[in-house]
C-alpha cells in the first residue's frame, strides 16, 4: 500500500515538475521574444540613416541614379538590355525592350530554334562562354563534354544531398556547389583553361543537383515516395530535368522545348543585374569557381530577383481562391484594385510579373515566351489562365494609372509567363527559381571568365561614414537600453 502511494506522490511530483519545467521554458521563451524584438528596434534605430544624407552625399541607393538607370560599374561583350533611350537632359525615354546575347538579338536566337524545331540551350550557352556561335562539329563536341559531366561524382547524392535534405532547395544547390569543391583536385586554379573546365562541368551537374535535391526534399519533409532517375548524357538539360523531376519520368518532346525555350530567355541579362554582377564583384576577389557561383546563387534567390517567378505563382492561385469568376474582367478588377491599395495578395501593392528595372514599353523575353506559352495553353486545358495573365498584362498600366493618379509605361515582365508556363508543365514552385538558376548559370559562367580576362582589380566600392566621433564611456557610465533576459 506504501508503494502504491509514494508511487502516486511520485507521479504528482513529475507531473508537477514537467508542468514547472514547461511554464519556466514558456516564460524564458516569452523573454527572449521581448528581447528580441527590443533588439531589433533599437538595431534598426541605430542603424537608420536619413534619406537626405544620401541626397547631400550624392549617394545612389541601389547603385541608380536620380532617373531610376543603374550606375555605369563596368563593361562587357556578354549581353546588352535596352528598355528605354534618354534624351539631352538625361530623362528617359520609353521604348521597344530589346535584348542581346553577344551582339545576337534574343528574338533572331529565339525563333531560328522554333523554326528548326531544335533544342537550344546548349547552343546558346556556347555562344555566351566562348563568344561565337558554334558550328556543327563544335557543337556536338561540346554536348558531348556537357554529357559526361551529367552524372555527378560517386557518392555525391547520397551523401551531400540525400542524407542532408533541405526545405529550400536554393539552399541545398548552393551548399552542394560548394561541396563540389572537394570532388575538384584543381578547385583553386583560376586560370582560364580551368575555369572553362569547371564551367562545363557545373552546366552538366545542375540538372541533377536540383532534381536530387527536390526528391530528397519530396521524401523528407512532404512524406512523399522518393523516385530518383538517372541524367542519360545524350539529352537536353530540359529533357533530362523533367525527366528527374516527375515520378515516371515521362515528358513530351512540346513540354521539353518549351522548358528550353524558357531557359534560353533566363541565361542572361546583362552584367548589371544582382547574380551577374555579384559574380564579377566575388570573381574579383581571385576566389575559386565553387565560391563565386554559390554566392550568385544566393543572389538568385532573393525575392527581389530570382524569386519573382514564384510570386507570380502564388498571386495567380491567391486570385483564384478569392475571385468567384475569374474569367470575368469586373472581378478581376477588383482584386487586382485591392492589390494595388495593398488590400490583397501578400499587401505589398505589387502586382507581380508586371513592371521592370529597365524594360519599358515591352519585354522581349515576354513577348517571345508569350507566343509558345499560348500553344501549350491550347493543348493542355490551360487557356483560362493564359487568358487570365493576358487580361492583366493589358489591364494593370490602367489601374495603375486609376489608382495612383499617374500613367507610367508598365509592361508584361518575362516572370508573368514563365509562371505561368512552369503551372501548365506540372514544375512545382520549390524548384522554379532553381531551374532560373539552371538557365542563368551559364551567364554566370561567362560573365566569371569575362571578368578573370579583364578584371585586375579588387573591387572596392566606397561608402562614407555618417557616424560622429564619440568620446569612450565607461562602463559605470553607461545605461541599459535594451531588456535583459534573467
Amino acid at each position: 500500500m506504501r508503494d502504491k502511494i509514494q508511487q502516486k506522490r511520485d507521479i504528482r511530483k513529475s507531473v508537477r515538475d514537467t508542468a514547472r519545467e514547461e511554464y519556466i521554458n514558456q516564460l524564458n521563451a516569452a523573454r527572449h521574444k521581448d528581447f528580441l524584438k527590443a533588439s531589433a528596434e533599437a538595431v534598426c534605430e541605430r542603424n537608420y540613416i536619413e534619406t537626405d544624407l544620401y541626397i547631400e552625399n550624392d549617394v545612389k541607393r541601389g547603385l541608380r541614379n536620380a532617373n531610376g538607370t543603374g550606375v555605369l560599374v563596368g563593361l562587357t561583350k556578354i549581353g546588352e538590355v535596352i528598355g528605354y533611350t534618354t534624351d539631352s537632359d538625361n530623362h528617359k525615354i520609353p521604348t521597344e525592350g530589346k535584348l542581346y546575347y553577344r551582339g545576337y538579338s534574343i528574338e533572331d536566337l529565339i525563333e531560328n530554334c522554333v523554326a528548326e524545331d531544335r533544342f537550344g540551350f546548349e547552343e546558346i550557352t556556347y555562344l555566351l562562354i566562348f563568344g561565337e556561335l558554334p558550328s556543327t562539329e563544335e557543337l556536338t563536341a561540346f554536348k558531348k563534354h556537357i554529357g559526361k559531366k551529367r552524372e555527378l561524382p560517386q557518392g555525391f547524392a547520397r551523401d551531400m544531398i540525400l542524407t542532408a535534405p533541405s526545405i529550400n532547395i536554393m539552399n541545398k544547390l548552393a551548399r552542394s556547389v560548394l561541396a563540389l569543391y572537394t570532388y575538384d583536385d584543381k578547385a583553386d586554379d583560376i586560370s582560364i583553361e580551368n575555369v572553362i573546365r569547371q564551367s562545363i562541368d557545373l552546366i552538366g551537374y545542375f540538372p541533377a543537383l536540383i532534381s536530387y535535391a527536390y526528391q530528397a526534399k519530396r521524401s523528407y519533409y512532404d512524406n512523399e515516395s522518393l523516385h530518383l532517375h538517372n541524367p542519360i548524357p545524350e539529352l537536353s538539360t530540359s529533357e533530362n530535368i523533367l525527366r528527374m523531376i516527375r515520378p515516371t519520368g515521362e515528358y513530351t518532346d512540346l513540354e521539353a522545348k518549351l522548358l528550353d525555350l524558357t531557359m534560353i530567355l533566363h541565361m542572361e541579362h546583362g552584367g548589371g543585374n544582382n547574380s551577374s554582377f555579384t559574380t564579377h564583384l566575388i570573381s574579383s576577389s581571385g576566389t575559386d569557381t565553387y565560391s563565386t557561383i554559390s554566392a550568385a546563387i544566393g543572389s538568385l534567390k532573393g525575392p527581389r530577383h530570382g524569386g519573382a517567378n514564384i510570386k507570380v505563382i502564388h498571386m495567380l492561385n491567391d486570385l483564384k481562391e478569392n475571385v468567384a469568376d475569374w474569367t470575368d474582367p469586373h472581378q478581376i478588377d477588383a482584386y487586382l484594385r485591392k492589390v494595388l491599395r495593398k488590400e490583397a495578395n501578400d499587401k505589398s501593392g505589387l502586382i507581380y510579373g508586371m513592371g521592370h528595372a529597365i524594360y519599358t514599353l515591352s519585354d522581349p523575353r515576354a513577348k517571345a515566351l508569350k507566343k509558345v506559352a499560348r500553344k501549350l495553353a491550347q493543348g493542355n486545358d490551360f487557356m483560362e489562365t493564359f487568358e487570365l495573365c493576358d487580361y492583366i498584362e493589358k489591364r494593370t498600366p490602367e489601374l495603375m494609372a486609376e489608382i495612383r493618379g499617374r500613367e507610367t509605361p508598365m509592361c508584361a515582365n518575362v516572370d508573368l509567363y514563365s509562371g505561368f508556363v512552369y503551372t501548365a508543365l506540372g514544375i512545382p514552385e520549390e524548384i522554379a527559381t532553381p531551374l532560373f538558376a539552371t538557365a542563368r548559370l551559364s551567364g554566370w559562367c561567362a560573365h566569371r571568365i569575362e571578368e578573370l580576362s579583364n578584371g585586375s582589380k579588387l573591387m572596392r566600392p566606397a561608402y562614407k561614414s555618417v557616424m560622429k566621433p564619440r568620446p569612450y564611456l565607461k562602463m559605470e557610465d553607461r545605461i541599459t537600453t535594451i531588456p535583459i533576459i534573467k
